[in-house]
């Protein structure tokens, strides 16, 4: 066997293999399954997995921005001639650090348990002002809480405790410091309370006690048993339903606490959160396609039915309390789980609201770009690579008989604040991500790598075969040229003597030829012969 036809008979047989191996295991998808179950296996919180540490210490920077609306007019909107009219002061930015702590595995580690502590850190340099410095004119939330809990009183009693409440010189509005009012301040009302009832704390702030403490005791799913469960909240401080609301549905404690989601996410699905400082979970929709810093993700927000009302979403109905007791749309009134404070919670600028929220309050101005709530999600490994969570307080204002201050008061939701915490992958984080998806991304190609590879050495080989027949047909037609050349070179120069007829002993025979047993032809050279 020639070099040639081993050359051949090899080539054969190797690409006979790529395609067979390359062909099979694409049709049993062999390395995206792969791949797949490897993804869902390192993204838990296991033990020995790669995300639990990042997980207990966020390498990802948050920041909280607050934004203030000061009232300029608080005379005329209590004297009833004009609506309350507000300017927007902020951001005041702070850097949040959120380690995870007391991390113990439980139930053989299928599941977590965690505390999430926050800490803030003033940043200078991403602020519009000093907020030691800066004054803002707001609604004075402990007043209004008090008024509040005076409704079950009789008339006489609300009267007198107004009395008393203005001899302290205490108003509706207050003028603080953003620091005081964001962080606390010895409030004189809430001190005078607290004399009374020394379970009241005579410290009033929006923050206040929320610097270095977290939200609750949280028990996670650590996605060993199912992928899908992924820091999914078990219980949270203890409890795996609430008993606020008026519904089982409202009640429930579903999805994670928005830092983590499960792998291969789809545009179809819901994603839920719970969120604490809400009282309730929400869910988020896809919304479109986007990119961060070279990384694919799905963008998820709160779709308006989140907030709607009770008549376009009746799934809504039991956070109304007492049932049947329900806002608008675009708001959620909170009192239950803020000890009977008159808290409504909303989008910025009520977006996605009822419009005579925004309508009653001059110098509303709701936008998406500013004030949407959204996680962008790469879908591969269900990690958060942007998020802005963005919420709005507000503080219901009416008229309370008995209190003269209100008497020209309709019910009003006005606002006092609301916070932008935005967070965006570092980019250290960003590489080690894109490294993964690039592996995600070949890895499942192996198998038309080796079909490309099969078909490319098909080629060469009918390329060899090709050439080799050519060549055999070639050496075929080169011989017999040679053959017939020759043939006709010999015709053109000999001719052929007849037998001869005489004896063997004649005289000439003996003469010009050796003698020989039996007679023969011979073949001799003559001159031509004419015809």
């Amino acid at each position: 066997m020639t070099r040639r036809s081993c050359a051949i008979y090899a080539t054969g047989i190797v690409c006979a293999f790529l395609l067979i191996v390359g062909i099979v295991l694409l049709v049993t998808r062999v390395f995206p399954i792969m791949i797949n179950e490897r993804i869902k296996k390192e993204i838990t919180l296991a033990e020995n997995s790669r995300v639990l540490s990042s997980w207990i210490n966020p390498p990802v920077p948050v920041y909280m921005q607050y934004f203030f609306f000061n009232v300029t007019n608080p005379e005329e909107f209590l004297a009833g001639r004009a609506k309350p009219h507000v300017t927007q002061m902020g951001p005041y930015t702070y850097r949040e650090y959120r380690p995870r702590e007391n991390v113990t595995f439980l139930e053989n580690g299928t599941k977590i348990f965690a505390t999430n502590p926050k800490s803030f850190v003033f940043l200078p340099d991403m602020s519009v002002g000093d907020p030691e410095v800066d004054l803002l004119t707001t609604p004075n939330i402990p007043f209004i809480a008090v008024m509040n809990e005076m409704h079950s009183y009789s008339f006489i009693v609300r009267t007198l405790v107004s009395v008393f409440i203005k001899s302290m010189g205490v108003e509706m509005f207050m003028t603080r410091t953003v620091h005081e009012f964001l962080w606390g301040f010895k409030d004189p009302l809430m001190a005078k309370l607290h004399t009374l009832k020394p379970e009241v704390d005579e410290y009033f702030g929006l923050m206040y006690k929320k610097n270095g403490t977290h939200e609750g005791e949280f028990v996670f799913h650590t996605g060993e048993k199912n992928y899908m469960d992924y820091g999914k909240i078990e219980t949270w401080n203890g409890i795996r339903q609430m008993n606020w609301w008026s519904s089982d549905q409202s009640n429930m404690i579903n999805g994670t606490d928005g830092s983590v989601f499960h792998t291969f996410l789809s545009r179809k699905e819901l994603l839920y959160i719970f969120a604490a400082d809400l009282c309730r979970s929400i869910h988020l929709a896809y919304v479109n396609d986007t990119e961060v810093k070279g990384i694919p993700a799905f963008r998820f927000a709160p779709p308006p039915d989140v907030l709607a009302a009770p008549d376009e979403n009746p799934n809504n109905a039991g956070f109304c309390v007492p049932a049947g007791d329900c806002l608008g749309k675009g708001v959620l009134k909170v009192s239950v789980c803020r000890e009977g404070a008159p808290i409504v919670v909303s989008f910025p600028h009520f977006y996605q609201a009822d419009r005579k929220y925004i309508d009653a309050i001059e110098g509303m101005n709701p936008n998406k770009e500013e004030h949407e709530t959204y996680l962008d999600l790469n879908p591969t490994t269900g990690v958060p690579i942007r998020a802005c969570k963005r919420a709005q307080l507000n503080v219901i204002m009416k008229r309370v008989p008995g209190f003269p201050q209100t008497k020209f008061l309709n019910e009003t939701i006005f606002p006092i604040m609301y916070v932008n915490e935005t967070a965006t992958i570092d980019d250290d984080s960003a590489s080690q991500m894109k490294t993964l998806l690039l592996i995600e991304k070949i890895v499942p190609n192996f198998p038309m790598i080796i079909v490309g590879m099969g078909t490319i050495l098909l080629l060469v080989l009918i390329l060899l075969v090709c050439r080799n027949r050519q060549r055999k047909n070639e050496v075929k037609r080169i011989d017999f040229t040679e053959a017939f050349h020759s043939f006709a070179t010999t015709k053109d120069d000999t001719a052929y003597t007849p037998v001869s007829n005489k004896s063997d002993d004649s005289p000439e025979t003996h003469t010009n030829q050796p003698l020989k047993n039996g007679s023969y032809i011979a073949m001799s050279p003559v001159e031509a012969q004419k015809c």
